[in-house]
């Protein structure tokens, strides 16, 4: 069955983090061809580079003091209102525990779990005069499964599946629903700062999914526009994994 997702967020203000490549870049641009108005937000300068009509690029750290209030009222002054929310900034550290300094460990939560705690927060502030929204997360099969050297992240993404559901139920009362995406390997930049070849590491990391092979980061766009979408009307608090089997537990 072909679903016909031309124009499906007409009149929709969306919010993107971690806008300016991977996964944030393709959601970003995904809902703005199917109606939507965005506030790509991003640290990188190169979120600039999006800018087109009805997509507003936003240069910020999300770690700092009031850039959740920023981007909100971004938003709010550009197209009027904020319906949809996407978390999806993330970074991550390869290190062993013993080796990894307080400043590691508390970076990684800044970004993968403090600022989309305090995204949300702001954004469903503006969402409830309306009584309708939609906030999605970027979580990952780490929030379930680890291996040694991601403690920080793992422990990231688990608080974030965690927040997902919280705030799932706290805030359905208003009309707005809260999900997030269990994310596999995907080909983006995030390693770049860990490995000579990042999106070259994920893709032969994912040929040992089942699926055999890591996703593009517009896979996984696809599984954020349902989520954010009406067709997903009755998912709520839900971690959709979408990791090519990853977290699926082997046969005896």
């Amino acid at each position: 069955m072909t679903v016909d997702t031309r124009g499906e967020f007409e009149g929709r203000v969306v919010l993107v983090t971690g806008a300016a490549s991977g996964i944030g870049r393709a959601v970003a641009l995904m809902l703005h061809e199917r109606g939507a108005k965005v506030v790509a937000e991003d640290k990188s300068p190169t979120v600039e580079q999006l800018a087109r009509p009805g997509l507003v690029p936003l240069i910020a750290d999300i770690t700092e003091d009031g850039a959740a209030e920023t981007a909100v009222a971004t938003a709010i002054a550009h197209f009027g209102r904020l319906d949809i929310l996407v978390n999806n900034a993330g970074i991550i550290i390869n290190k062993l525990v013993v080796d990894m300094t307080r400043d590691d460990w508390e970076r990684i939560q800044a970004v993968n779990v403090t600022a989309a705690f305090l995204h949300a927060r702001e954004a469903i502030k503006a969402m409830i005069p309306n009584r309708t929204g939609a906030i999605v997360n970027i979580a990952s099969y780490a929030a379930y499964q680890a291996f040694p050297t991601i403690a920080a992240y793992t422990a990231s993404k688990g608080a974030l599946a965690q927040l997902t559901r919280t705030l799932a139920l706290e805030v359905i009362d208003y009309g707005i629903r809260v999900n997030a995406v269990g994310s596999g390997d995907v080909v983006t930049n995030i390693l770049n700062d860990v490995v000579e070849d990042g999106p070259g590491f994920l893709a032969q990391h994912g040929e040992k999914t089942p699926i055999k092979r890591a996703a593009q980061p517009e896979e996984i766009a696809e599984v954020v526009a349902f989520l954010a979408s009406e067709r997903a009307s009755y998912i709520l608090g839900a971690v959709v994994m979408a990791d090519g089997g990853m977290s699926v537990p082997a046969g005896a």
